[in-house]
This record gives C-alpha cells, structure tokens and sequence, in this order.
C-alpha cells in the first residue's frame, strides 16, 4: 500500500540517511525551490515537498552513479512511498533512463542544481547571504568554472529550457523562493561585518 508520509517522517529519513549538515540544508533549498513552484503552478505542494526533501536522501550511502538514486529509490518503494514521488526522484539523474515528463520531474530537475549555486554564491558574499544574491550574479559566476565546480551549469541551463521558462526568469524565482526561507537554509547572512 502506497503512503505519503508527513513532512516530519520525510525529514526524519533524510536525516536517517544523511549526516552532513550541508547535504540536509540541500535539501530543504530544494525543496524551497520546488514547494514554490508547485503554489505558483497549483499543484500538490505536499507532495512536491516530499519528494524534494527526498530527491538525495541516499547520497551519503550511495555517492556513485548509478547507485544514487536507483538504490535510494528501492529503499523508498520499501517503505511504500508512491511511484510518483519515486520516478520524479531517478529522474532528476540523466543517467537514470527515466525521463523527465510530469510538471513535478522538470521542476525538480531544474531546482537541484540551481538550489545548490545560489547558495554556493551566498556562502562567498560578504554577509554569507542570499539576500545579495541576485540573477545577474549567478550567471556571472555560472561562467566561472572554477567556482563551485561541482554544479553542472548544463543542468541548470537545460532544467530552464525543460521547464519553458527563461534562465534569468527562473534563477529570481528560485532566489526569491530561497529568500522567504533564508533563516531556516543558513543563508540570512551575518550582520557582524562592519563597514
């Protein structure tokens, strides 16, 4: 029987699974990324929610393509979580196989790595905040490729394209959403720095 847990049994596996505080704020800005889209697009902002949290519950366990998320994803359909949540959550891997065609699949995808970038830039901005981070200093750092090397601009880039919405566009939404949240991710700044 498939279940859609409660926002607080879907954190309690994520932090089950992952121990590294920066891999568990990942997760809560992609799910600030996905929750947003999902009130804008009126869909199910629960489950989007859910399965955003969840998207890189296993990575610590299983850090090497492909075993994340195919591992991750038969732990989940252990626990009885829907088939829907748990293909919006291989597809967000290209290598997965499993194609990104539901509004919740492109949303996540475009999130993952974007969530990730933006708060990258904010960690380097003087006050460590996402409240100076905005569109044009993404894309500026985006061209830097020896800044947070990790995040593939190509995903970011063609997450906007799956989605239909320009890449200026999506990254202020993104950054907005991030912001109503910024206390909670770690990224409302320090105002210890004097001028």
């Amino acid at each position: 029987m498939e279940f859609m847990p409660t926002r607080e049994q879907a954190w309690d596996i994520v932090c089950e699974y992952t121990k590294s505080e920066g891999l568990r704020k990942h997760a809560l800005a992609v799910e600030t990324c996905v929750a947003a889209y999902a009130k804008q697009l009126g869909e199910d902002e629960h489950k989007w929610s859910i399965t955003a949290l969840l998207h890189d519950f296993d990575w610590e366990i299983h850090p090497r393509a492909p075993d994340h998320p195919m591992l991750g994803e038969a732990i989940l359909a252990e626990r009885g979580f829907d088939l829907e949540t748990r293909r919006a959550i291989l597809s967000h891997a290209n290598y997965s196989g499993v194609p990104r065609v539901s509004p919740l699949e492109k949303v996540l995808y475009a999130c993952d790595e974007l969530a990730g970038f933006i708060t990258a830039i904010s960690y380097v901005k003087p006050t460590r905040s996402v409240f100076e981070v905005d569109a044009a200093s993404v894309k500026k750092k985006m061209k830097d490729k020896a800044f947070a090397r990790s995040v593939s601009r190509q995903d970011i880039v063609e997450g906007a394209q799956q989605l239909g919405v320009p890449l200026e566009e999506h990254i202020e939404f993104c950054i907005k959403a991030m912001q109503a949240r910024a206390a909670e991710l770690g990224l409302a700044g320090n105002s210890a720095i004097s001028g």
